[in-house]
């Protein structure tokens, strides 16, 4: 204290009569100060040595290991209109059980007989493509036998004009003859006429002759005309193949025509058998999308969409539903400082929310009231938040974890990383260097794998 009067205390005070004071002023009240601070300062430098386990501090939240096991919605897929609800919140579920009715709001699905008559049409389609199927088996038939007649009338006009070339080389000998005996009649006539003007002849001989002149050129004329006739006869049966040839190739043209245009016909109707049958099978299934059923065995969580009469649309959420058999999970959120840091298999201790936990950040090994977790996945992708996100599952061989957690709880988490000292710890934070880079040891499976 300073002196800043001018009277003095001690004039008033005896010394002698305060021993706190006297006790303080003594020489040997220094030295036990002295002596306390060095044992404090040594037991400081002692702690510098003392082990520190380094780990990233990172929050949580409790989740499923497996995607199909985390809560999910459940859609309308078409609209429609609520009719009735089978559930309530909280009910338990099992897959397959319905949860609501709704019913059809577009007109075109109306028709209580929608499906019967849309069997009917698909019916008498699959018929007309049945006609249409034995029209071109029929016409395929008269095709064959247009082919096999026109084979036979060839063959048999072949042999007319075969006949007909035969005919003209019999008629034109037999007319070479009869102009071989017009040329010797001539002769004889001549000869006659001589013999008559030397009066070696009657007239009566001679008119004889020139008769059978007139006759042998009778014949000869009449040879010739036979052989006219024959050559004729022989272009009439040319004619006539060729005749033949086009004829049953225009039938068969026709009939292939006739063929072709109910083959178009049988495969438009194969078309609007193939509509009508997917058509029908998409009025089934929409009659069996009337019912709302659960996807999984789950509670019945939260119902988006109430009241009965109201109207959904394709897609709409309507009721929540949580699965009953999950694997719990943790996810996390670390910086991409320490994203290096983390392994596959890394320990982990958590701390979730609504668990009474003494948490000591260095030793967790003394913490209480904390859990076990092994980082089971790492994301290849920064999430929206700007953070890696990690995936913790329970340690096999640590404490199970409560039974009465529940998906979407907080959670506290620690990754551990190196063992290091205490000084090290601090000389680290104060320079802020990041955390030692290390990978956990294998076992000798893991090793051996």
């Amino acid at each position: 204290m300073l002196n800043i009067s001018s009277r003095s205390v001690t004039e008033i005070v005896s010394r002698k009569n305060l021993s706190s004071l006297k006790y303080v002023e003594g020489k040997r009240a220094g030295n036990v100060l002295i002596r306390l601070l060095g044992i404090l300062f040594g037991v400081l430098f002692l702690a510098l040595f003392l082990p520190w386990t380094q780990n990233i501090n990172a929050p949580g939240k409790v989740t499923t290991l497996k995607p199909d096991q985390r809560p999910q919605t459940i859609h309308s897929v078409i609209p429609g209109r609520i009719e009735k609800w089978f559930v309530q919140e909280g009910d338990y579920v099992e897959k397959g059980d319905t949860i609501l009715f709704i019913s059809e709001v577009k007109d075109e699905y109306f028709d209580p007989n929608l499906l019967p008559r849309t069997e009917e049409q698909l019916k008498s389609k699959e018929s007309s493509v049945n006609a249409y199927m034995e029209k071109v088996k029929a016409l395929d038939s008269q095709i064959d036998a247009l082919a096999r007649t026109s084979v036979l009338k060839l063959e048999q006009a072949r042999n007319k004009y075969r006949q007909a070339k035969l005919k003209i080389i019999s008629d034109s000998i037999d007319y070479e003859a009869s102009v071989i005996d017009y040329n010797i009649a001539i002769e004889q006539l001549s000869r006659m006429e001589k013999l008559y003007e030397q009066g070696l002849k009657s007239l009566t001989d001679l008119e004889s002759r020139k008769l059978k002149v007139q006759k042998a050129k009778a014949e000869m004329i009449s040879y010739e005309n036979k052989l006219l006739t024959s050559k004729n006869e022989l272009i009439n049966a040319e004619v006539e193949i060729v005749s033949i040839r086009n004829q049953y190739k225009n039938s068969v043209s026709k009939a292939e025509s006739e063929k072709y245009t109910a083959m178009s016909a049988m495969y438009d109707a194969e078309i609007d058998v193939t509509k009508l049958q997917n058509q029908f099978m998409n009025y089934s299934v929409r009659t069996g999308l009337y019912y709302i059923r659960a996807p999984q065995s789950g509670y019945i969580t939260k119902a988006i969409q109430s009241g009965l009469g109201e109207t959904v649309k394709e897609g709409t959420e309507i009721i929540s539903i949580m699965p009953a058999q999950y694997d719990l999970a943790v996810e996390m959120y670390i910086d991409p400082i320490d994203l290096p840091l983390v392994e596959k298999g890394q320990p982990v201790r958590i701390q979730f929310d609504g668990w009474p936990a003494i948490v000591f950040s260095g030793w967790p090994n003394t913490s209480y009231g904390t859990f076990g977790g092994v980082v089971f996945a790492v994301d290849n992708f920064i999430s929206a938040n700007g953070k890696f996100r990690l995936l913790v599952k329970p340690d096999p061989e640590g404490e199970t974890w409560p039974t009465a957690l529940r998906v979407g709880g907080g959670a506290r988490n620690m990754l551990l990383l190196k063992d290091v000292s205490i000084g090290y710890e601090l000389w680290r934070r104060f320079n802020g260097f990041p955390p030692d880079y290390y990978k956990p040891e294998l076992d000798e499976k893991s090793k051996e794998k």
